[in-house]
């Protein structure tokens, strides 16, 4: 008889924003997920400006993680243009970082990266004028690409998609409009029709919702730190988020 399937719990979060005063701030937070959690998911704005300085404060205290740790970057992480040495000092830390590429951790695969902006909907930017709008919207169009390119190599029967940038209007629901645009874009929902995930992780968005469905119903989670701390007082502001996962064992 085939063993039920195992339970693997996600914790998410993002937009920790270390800085150089950071260190420890999130003690209490790491420990409860090594309490809550199989795996951390960090879905951006790991240091404030991007600095290899903060990236040093955030792997101490990282250290304090016994689970694994899979994350992408986020804009902040790429304001001090030190983005290479913000990666090496994070990867050494433990930390798997996801920029378009896959990975498979306790038999489910993951995929993602940064993402971009450019608006949701029939408000999305287009690839028409100016060169700078045509660079603006070839961005996000590379992030889509990358993220399904990413989805496409994966095997696994349960899949989870870790983004910075929100694939849907409905988890920025709640920021003002006018910056809608600058906090993701519907290109990056497009690669989740042809390649469905369990979930999609995303931050990014301080003031935003943070439940939403893509329009084929995959359910997506907006884990910045601050809107967890506001819509969940009373939990730890992290997301956990169960999978079953078939070992493929028989008894």
């Amino acid at each position: 008889m085939a063993d039920q399937p195992e339970r693997v719990r996600l914790a998410a979060v993002s937009d920790i924003h270390y800085s150089k005063t950071s260190q420890g701030s999130l003690q209490s937070l790491f420990g409860h997920i090594n309490d809550s959690a199989d795996i951390l998911l960090l879905c951006g704005d790991l240091t404030d400006y991007g600095l290899p300085e903060e990236a040093e404060i955030l792997a101490k205290d990282l250290a304090a993680v016994k689970v694994p740790m899979i994350a992408v970057l986020g804009n902040h992480d790429y304001e001090a243009g030190q983005v290479d040495k913000v990666k090496q000092i994070l990867t050494e830390a433990g930390v798997t970082l996801l920029d378009g590429d896959a990975c498979e951790i306790k038999g489910i695969g993951f995929a993602g990266g940064k993402g971009f902006g450019g608006g949701f909907g029939r408000g999305t930017l287009g690839y028409w004028g100016e060169p700078a709008i045509k660079q603006f919207v070839q961005e996000a169009i590379d992030e889509a690409l990358k993220l399904e390119s990413a989805l496409a190599r994966l095997r696994t029967e349960q899949r989870i998609g870790v983004l910075h940038y929100a694939p849907i209007q409905g988890t920025v629901e709640g920021e003002p409009v006018e910056i809608f645009p600058w906090l993701g874009t519907s290109r990056l929902e497009e690669p989740f029709s042809r390649y469905p995930v369990a979930a999609i992780f995303h931050g990014h968005a301080h003031n935003g919702a943070p439940e939403g469905r893509t329009i084929g119903g995959i359910p997506v989670y907006n884990v910045a730190l601050s809107l967890l701390q506001k819509s969940y007082p009373e939990q730890p502001p992290f997301r956990v988020f169960e999978l079953p996962v078939n070992t493929g064992h028989s008894a």
